[in-house]
C-alpha cells in the first residue's frame, strides 16, 4: 500500500492506494481542514495527528509527498514547508520509506503534461482510480503522488522519486 501527501496549512491532501489488477484501489483519501482562524501551530499538530492515525489504521509501507517547489512568496514558502515537516515527522515516525516527486513531474506522469490544472490531475485520478465522485483537489494531487510513484516503480528512470 502507499500513501500519498500533499502538504499544506490548511488543506494537507492524503489518499492511500492498494496496488491491484488491472487497476490500484483506493482505501482512503482526504483533506486535513483547518481554519484560518487557527494558529500555525494548531494545524501543525492537526497535520502530524491526522496522519499518524490514517497510517496506523491503513498501515502503508511507503509514502510519496510533494516535493518543495519555489513560491514567489517566501513567507509562503516557509509556511508550507512548515506544513511538509509536520507531515514528514509524523511519517517517518511511523516507519514508512518516504520519497519526494515534483510537482511537475507528478502531473507528467498522470495526465501527461506536466503544467496541467488540478482539474485535470483530479479528473484523471477519478480516472485511473474508478472512484465514482470527482476528489477535492488537495486529495487528488495526494493520490496523484501515490499514482505517480507506482508508475515509477519498476521502470529505469532517469531521475526517480528521491528517498529522503
Amino acid at each position: 500500500m502507499l500513501l500519498g501527501v500533499d502538504p499544506s496549512l490548511r488543506g494537507t491532501g492524503y489518499g492511500i492506494i492498494r496496488l491491484a489488477n488491472p487497476h490500484p484501489a483506493t482505501l482512503a483519501q482526504g483533506t486535513i481542514h483547518c481554519p484560518t482562524t487557527w494558529d500555525r501551530s494548531r494545524c501543525l499538530a492537526k497535520i502530524s495527528h491526522t496522519l499518524r492515525e490514517v497510517i496506523r489504521e491503513y498501515r502503508p509501507a511507503v509514502c510519496a509527498i510533494e516535493s518543495l517547489f519555489y513560491a514567489q512568496n517566501l513567507k509562503t514558502a516557509l509556511i508550507m514547508g512548515e506544513a511538509r515537516g509536520a507531515a514528514l515527522a509524523a511519517i517517518a515516525e511511523e516507519g514508512l520509506e518516504i520519497f519526494e516527486i515534483a510537482p511537475r513531474k507528478v502531473k507528467l506522469a498522470v495526465v501527461g503534461y506536466g503544467a496541467a490544472q488540478k482539474i485535470a490531475v483530479a479528473k484523471m485520478v477519478q480516472r485511473m482510480l474508478g472512484l465514482v465522485n470527482l476528489p477535492e483537489p488537495d486529495a487528488a494531487d495526494a493520490l496523484a503522488l501515490a499514482l505517480a510513484f507506482a508508475q515509477e516503480q519498476g521502470r529505469p528512470a532517469l531521475s526517480a522519486p528521491k528517498k529522503i
